[in-house]
């Protein structure tokens, strides 16, 4: 973070300095109280408890000051006496934490990256920090900092060394990704896709395409705006800006992967074209061919930020995907575990059980599969769908996780698979000790839900020795 005056801080909030020196220095922000780190302005917040209960630990912990709502009535009994503690009045706490990075953001020069998209939005953002990274001083989201207190947080960890600052960024509404944007003011907006995700709040892909659309709307002419050519919304999302538009994909694109094969355990390599240049070959690090197209966008914002193929092509070979998204790792009693556990819609559910398919295997091909959730009036008909897909690929064994997954696992026994072969679980801590039990050598296990499911019990079963 580039230190801000606490009168910075006062006037970019529009708040009021109830105790303390103008002049000093803040050289983080912290919401949690455990976090604090020595000199940081603590922002209490309002959800499951109140940020203000904890305003005295943040203090303990090294707080240089913090801030205080309007509704507070006894503020006099936060106020601490000497040293170089100080006390900001402000309306709203999430809106004072917005308004900093909104402040901070100005004073930043780096080159800021914005991507959003119904699957693919955390990978490819992964991807495009590795690339950069070899190259530049690299900012990007953590963990699911990618909403209206995550995109601030991430913003206010960027210095003024940062050369790049890459901002996941999700929605579960109209107008959600167009705040997020004001605040972080991206130079180049990347969407991955349109898909399912969240049709339960926004009803339909169109609705989808529109909100996604934001990110778009706000790139500046003089900016970037990379899309999926083979996204069949991207003739519409196109419509929205006014930037100048690179593009990529497997079919069409300004960068295309052709040639594409898959190795033993499911990783992709293909060759890489931009433009009418014949690259070398990339290989990925991460499963999935699914996994081409995230690699894929990221090559496209790489390029367009300067940076050579050869530099591109081994940062993606070397680059492992965020928890629970796709890693692979064995356990003691080599059962191969594909982790997907982190989320999951229609889309990405095909494509990780296409992955586990194309993982080569003596033993048995296991899918445990959770709810997909938010999924709304689709959602009968896409656990259907799974269930087919199960069928159809040749799983050799299925558990479905969760109340929607009686479904999946359903369709899949209609579909042709053995009731053999099928087993139900009302949760995950029941299908972990099944698992448990079940897994044999050389099984290949699949693990993929949306995170309410809580399947990172199952992963957990496994490896525990």
């Amino acid at each position: 973070m580039i230190p801000l005056t606490v009168k910075e801080i006062v006037d970019s909030v529009n708040g009021k300095l109830l105790y303390g020196l103008p002049d000093f220095k803040v050289n983080g922000v912290s919401i949690d109280s455990r976090a604090v780190s020595p000199g940081d302005l603590f922002i209490p917040l309002r959800g499951k408890n109140d940020g203000h209960a904890y305003i005295a630990d943040a203090i303990r912990g090294g707080a240089s000051g913090f801030l205080i709502e309007s509704r507070v009535v006894r503020k006099d009994k936060f106020s601490a006496p000497g040293g170089t503690l100080f006390t900001i009045e402000v309306e709203d706490g999430l809106r004072a934490l917005q308004a900093i990075a909104v402040h901070h953001r100005k004073k930043l020069s780096a080159k800021v990256i914005g991507v959003t998209g119904s699957t693919g939005k955390t990978t490819t953002k992964d991807m495009l920090s590795c690339i950069l990274s070899r190259k530049m001083q690299v900012i990007s989201t953590a963990k699911n900092h990618n909403n209206e207190i995550g995109v601030p947080l991430t913003i206010l960890r960027a210095g003024q060394s940062t050369s790049a600052l890459i901002i996941e960024m999700a929605m579960r509404g109209l107008g959600q990704i167009k705040e997020l944007a004001e605040i972080a003011v991206p130079d180049i907006g990347v969407v991955t896709n349109i898909g399912q995700a969240h049709i339960e709040l926004l009803g339909c892909e169109e609705t989808i395409a529109r909100a996604k659309s934001e990110l778009i709307e706000a790139i500046p002419p003089d900016g970037v705006v990379v899309l999926n050519a083979d996204d069949i919304w991207t003739p519409n999302i196109i419509e929205s800006t006014r930037a100048k538009i690179f593009t990529y994909g497997i079919t069409n694109g300004d960068v295309r992967g052709s040639e594409i094969e898959i190795d033993e355990l499911g990783r992709a390599f293909f060759r890489l074209t931009i433009g009418n240049y014949l690259g070398h070959v990339v290989r990925l690090a991460v499963p999935g061919r699914h996994n081409v197209y995230n690699a894929l966008a990221a090559t496209a914002v790489a390029i367009k930020m300067g940076i050579r193929v050869d530099d591109i092509r081994i940062a993606l070979a070397e680059c492992r995907p965020s928890a629970m998204r796709m890693e692979v790792f064995s356990t003691d009693d080599n059962v191969l575990i594909l982790n997907d556990a982190y989320n999951a819609n229609p889309t990405s559910m095909h494509a990780a059980l296409s992955t586990l398919m194309d993982v080569e295997t003596k033993g048995r091909r296991i899918a445990v599969l959770g709810d997909m959730l938010e999924l709304g009036r689709i959602s009968s008909e896409a656990h259907m769908q799974i269930g087919e897909v199960v069928a159809s690929l040749g799983v050799n064994i299925l558990i479905a996780v969760g109340k929607e997954s009686q479904l999946i696992a359903e369709s899949a026994v209609r579909a042709g698979m053995s009731t053999k072969a099928v087993i139900t679980c009302p949760d995950s801590d029941t299908a972990a000790k099944l698992l448990k039990q079940l897994a044999m050598h050389g099984d290949v296990v699949l693990v993929k839900a949306s995170r309410g499911i809580g399947l990172e019990a199952v992963v957990e079963a496994l490896v525990k020795t």
